[in-house]
């Protein structure tokens, strides 16, 4: 009698009754005895009813359970995941798992939507939608784990986001907040707008991604959840080499623990030294992307060096393309060779003569 584990579970044993009883936790340790003590309590006062009713746990409580089990091995649980459970909290924490139902859910995403960010403005859409879906995936593993029976965030309608926003910087304005970041900084926003990586991907890299001699890095975890190669060009190949390696850490831009360099707070004073509004670390994958596209590169190499699966991410960026549209309609000339002869061109001085010869005919 006591608790044990099977299957990876924690499991409690005891007697009500005078029958042995038996049920499943989950994968905390700490939660099954807290569980079996609660049942011996009520056993010892006699107010052991119903066995096999849901055994109530705490929002706070789970929200432990699931970063140790289960948040803290994603690789984006320092920079957004562990953000939004800690946001979560001050709304849930005091809930038991089976109280919070789609009304509340609703209630925490409509309060959410009008609240204000430190710069005053109010809260995205995206951020609201990236912390509703970590409360469903927090209950989708409740419900594995048997401490759940249904999902509400299932219920809830996500507010579309607006991904068509395209925000680059001028080369003036990139050369100011080049010069305004720290040292730590200007290799990150650097190798940004050099290869159109995405913040978490820059942060993950680790220095067996990197081969100097073919010129890419090769990225396993990303967003798409596919392997992708990144070519270097020699200024980004040039600012990976001349980052000082830690001799006790396998990531590239790390701080002096070791740990990925969290550089959120360093990049937004380095925009508001340089002074520029409204311009976000993603924005230099735009800014990139933007570039590329000025310079006449086909949409889909874009898409292949960004890493999206299909062009649809990419078209936004079609209108910066000062070739891409005449390109597209020059094919059509091809098409016209059997179908129509354009006259010959006529020299301005031709045109001249045939004007006056014209004239004569007609006085």
């Amino acid at each position: 009698m006591g608790v044990f584990t099977k299957n990876g579970n924690f499991w409690i044993d005891y007697y009500a009754n005078g029958r042995r009883k038996r049920e499943k936790v989950g994968p905390s340790k700490t939660l099954a005895q807290k569980a079996l003590k609660k049942r011996q309590i009520e056993v010892a006062e006699n107010k052991f009813l119903d066995v096999k009713k849901e055994h109530k746990i705490k929002f706070k409580d789970f929200a432990q359970t699931y970063a140790e089990t289960y948040g803290k091995k994603k690789r984006s649980w320092a920079s957004t995941d562990k953000h939004y459970l800690k946001r979560l909290l001050t709304f849930f924490g005091d809930k038991y798992l089976h109280e919070i139902t789609p009304f509340l859910v609703q209630k925490y995403q409509t309060q959410r939507r009008q609240e204000t960010t430190k710069r005053s403005a109010l809260v995205s859409v995206a951020y609201v939608n990236r912390e509703l879906a970590c409360l469903k995936c927090m209950f989708r593993l409740a419900i594995e784990w048997g401490h759940a029976t249904e999902n509400p965030v299932k219920k809830i309608k996500f507010e579309k986001e607006n991904n068509s926003r395209v925000r680059f910087l001028e080369k003036e304005d990139l050369k100011r907040l080049i010069e305004c970041c720290n040292p730590g900084l200007k290799p990150i926003v650097l190798l940004a707008v050099n290869t159109g990586m995405r913040k978490a991907e820059i942060q993950n890299l680790k220095w067996r991604d990197l081969d100097i001699q073919r010129g890419y890095l090769t990225l396993t975890t990303t967003k798409n959840g596919e392997t992708r190669r990144v070519p270097l060009n020699q200024t980004a190949q040039e600012v990976l080499l001349g980052v000082r390696k830690h001799p006790e850490s396998s990531y590239i831009f790390c701080n002096i623990d070791g740990i990925p360099y969290n550089f959120r707070s360093a990049f937004e004073k380095a925009v508001k030294r340089a002074k520029i509004e409204n311009f976000h670390f993603h924005d230099l994958r735009h800014t990139a992307a933007s570039y590329l596209a000025m310079s006449g590169v086909d949409l889909n190499t874009i898409r292949e060096i960004l890493g999206h699966k299909s062009l649809t991410m990419v078209l936004r960026y079609a209108h910066l393309s000062p070739t891409h549209q005449a390109n597209a309609v020059s094919r059509l000339d091809r098409q016209m060779d059997t179908i129509w002869t354009p006259k010959p061109k006529v020299e301005p001085a031709e045109k001249i003569e045939q004007a006056v010869t014209d004239f004569k005919l007609t006085a």
